[in-house]
């Protein structure tokens, strides 16, 4: 597991040291550095995926584009530079990245291993220096397997183009193979702890029946098109009714979607980041959205998950509460805005019963200002 990500001069960061859990979460105010944080494990998992043996940090992609380097160094105190740095298990890696403020992407200056400095490496394989044979499982089954969803997803479509698994392993960051996923993986069996029972533990039907428990009567009819590398997806609603054209259903089906499936596909190590994965659902949906992905990360899948929902938490809360997830098993992250001065980050702890020891100013406070408004309205 990756348990702690540095982040120095890198986007609002001066410095970043950052503990990571099993299940953590980011919360805060806009424009506060909680996507950047997912946008550095991003860039690493972007370069080693699609630049096997780059020397140099690639910031536009297919799954994130973030412009040049003057779009990713600090203003205020960076330069020309920042660095990244992982503590996975008992290792520590550490990259330092240069370049000019226009360019798209950055030379490795250093990378540590471990303590150990290699200054301008020559050859590089996923970002680390080569050393024939061996493949750090930090690459294999973490950065560069990594999924990430951004909350921008697609939403309804007539059909999904399909792709080979080897181009498209993963849901896609705006869930656009998340059907593609789905249907080439339909047989393939989810893991045993994340398998509802008096359910066959096939893909296909162990994510419609996760759809069902957040969209009743919902069921799934995943077909390819002739003579096309395109499927179609058929949504029902009520056993009563016919399967649907996505278009015609509640677009959170379609924006849910990806999330059951990218959380079924993955196995146990693999390192799951999702932004807003309360979009487009019900207050109640997205509490139980947070107890859905407690399970997953209970089942061995690290997630790290942005959102600014209070019910997503309180779904975390109540998954703690339950013991269907342990206290130290979830890292709570607050983001302020650096021009308010201050921490940028606090970490309110949460207790077995679910309880969080601190409220800082904006931590999913609203609810309570708003209703101070409010007291004796109607008496």
């Amino acid at each position: 597991m990756i348990r702690q990500i540095d982040l120095d001069f890198f986007k609002c960061f001066d410095v970043l040291r950052l503990p990571l859990s099993d299940l953590t979460l980011l919360s805060g105010g806009n424009a506060s550095g909680k996507s950047s944080v997912l946008q550095a494990l991003t860039l690493l998992h972007q370069t080693m995926r699609e630049h096997e043996w780059s020397r140099r940090l690639m910031l536009n992609g297919s799954a994130i584009k973030l412009g040049t380097v003057a779009d990713v160094v600090d203003k205020v105190n960076g330069r020309r530079g920042c660095e990244i740095g992982l503590h996975f298990d008992e290792n520590h890696y550490r990259w330092t990245f240069s370049g000019e403020r226009p360019d798209m992407s950055m030379a490795v200056e250093t990378i540590e291993v471990n303590g150990q400095k290699s200054d301008d490496p020559q050859m590089l394989q996923h970002l680390l220096p080569f050393r024939q044979g061996q493949a750090p499982e930090l690459v294999t089954s973490r950065l560069k397997g990594l999924t990430y969803i951004t909350a921008e997803r697609i939403g309804p479509r007539e059909f999904y183009m399909l792709a080979d698994p080897q181009a498209a392993p993963v849901v896609g960051p705006a869930g656009e193979h998340a059907v593609c996923v789905l249907h080439l993986g339909r047989d393939a069996k989810v893991s045993e702890a994340l398998s509802l029972p008096d359910v066959p533990p096939t893909r296909l039907r162990q994510v419609e029946a996760r759809m069902k428990s957040f969209f009743p009567g919902c069921a799934l009819a995943v077909q390819q098109i002739p003579d096309a590398n395109a499927v179609s997806l058929g949504i029902r609603t009520s056993d009563d009714t016919d399967f649907h054209r996505p278009i015609h259903v509640g677009f959170g089906i379609t924006q849910v979607l990806p999330i059951v499936v990218a959380a079924l596909s993955a196995s146990k190590g693999d390192l799951l980041l999702i932004e807003n994965p309360e979009v487009h659902l019900h207050p109640s949906g997205q509490a139980q959205m947070g107890q859905f992905l407690s399970e997953v990360a209970r089942s061995g899948v690290q997630l790290i998950i942005e959102t600014h929902s209070d019910h997503v938490l309180s779904g975390i809360r109540r998954a703690v509460k339950a013991g269907r997830l342990d206290k130290g098993q979830v890292s709570l992250h607050f983001f302020r805005p650096r021009s308010l001065g201050g921490a940028q980050v606090t970490t309110p702890q949460i207790d077995s019963n679910g309880g969080i020891d601190a409220w800082p100013e904006g931590f999913f406070d609203q609810f309570d200002k708003d209703s101070s408004h409010f007291a004796g309205w109607g008496q």
